[in-house]
């Protein structure tokens, strides 16, 4: 059984469907996700599909993403 821990190969989980958002840009440079079996998220760079993954909880993912819609991290854009 293949450990789940942050920095975990992306090859090596098996049976996950990564997407993508249809505000990535045409070039492929953009952020995947899937949902894993227990209930994590996984995260990696489209660029480097056999890189390395990082794995959240749901509770970190969502508090991630209020914090997104938030503006909280518009100051890093400009």
């Amino acid at each position: 059984m293949i450990e789940i821990r942050n920095g975990v190969s992306a090859g090596v989980l098996e049976g996950a469907a990564w997407r993508k958002s249809v505000h990535s840009g045409a070039q492929g440079n953009c952020v995947e996700v899937a949902a894993l079996t227990g209930g994590g998220i996984a995260v990696r760079n489209s660029r480097d599909p056999q890189g390395p993954a990082l794995i959240y909880t749901r509770a970190e993912l969502a508090a991630f993403l209020a914090g997104a819609k938030d503006g909280e991290f518009d100051d890093l854009l400009g």
